[in-house]
């Protein structure tokens, strides 16, 4: 699938940030047991491009794999090569993304505010990261940048989201979310993420079912 169908799926993506690779099949097997679509280790995690790279030949048919906190061009053209297909970086570089879509890869950058989002999407990103979301004074900003971001793009709060607040966001016009901590720690059992896991995807189901009605 490409980004937008899974997002369209099921638009959790996960941050396994600080996984080892001796740990990271079994983790996220649970994760697309349990619905997600889009799995993402972060570059500051323990030997990140091994991890990738065994994800993405395990479940790569399955699933968008790609990387977190992607920095430089050369750690695209390494990503490239993994076979992996998504780059996520914590700020908006117009290079790096351009990088990445030049590699066919999709881009998912950070950004926090208006400049940064245009300047992202003018460079080719997929979707933007709203990073990082705890230190936003209020979710209604989300719905003021709103106004302006055409409203196809993927807006994704990452930080702070957790099963409780999933709402909030949404209400103020979140179309997806990056789930770290609250979702995956570095040394966490396999079954604490499958459990964590269940009520995220149990909050997001919750929501579209009160939506739809």
């Amino acid at each position: 699938m490409t980004f937008e169908e899974q997002m369209n799926r099921f638009p959790l993506v996960a941050i396994l940030r600080g996984i080892k690779p001796s740990e990271v099949l079994a983790h996220v097997e649970e994760l697309i047991n349990v619905g997600f679509g889009i799995i993402e280790v972060p570059l500051n995690s323990p030997e990140p491009f091994t991890s990738i790279a065994a994800v993405q030949e395990a479940y790569g048919d399955r699933a968008l794999i790609g990387a977190g906190t992607v920095l430089t061009t050369e750690q695209v053209a390494q990503l490239a090569d993994t076979g992996a297909k998504l780059m996520v970086s914590p700020h908006t570089d117009p290079n790096l993304i351009r990088c990445a879509k030049e590699k066919g890869l999709y881009a998912l950058p950070g950004f926090f505010s208006a400049s940064e989002a245009f300047s992202a999407l003018q460079a080719g990103a997929d979707g933007l990261k709203l990073f990082p979301a705890e230190a936003l004074p209020s979710p209604n900003v989300i719905k003021a940048l709103g106004a302006v971001i055409p409203k196809h793009v993927w807006i994704c709060p990452v930080g702070g989201v957790t099963p409780s607040n999933m709402d909030v966001y949404l209400d103020a016009g979140a179309r997806g979310f990056g789930l770290g901590s609250a979702l995956y720690k570095a040394g966490q059992s396999v079954e604490t993420t499958a459990n964590n896991a269940k009520a995220f995807a149990a909050s997001w189901q919750a929501y579209q079912a009160h939506k739809g009605n």
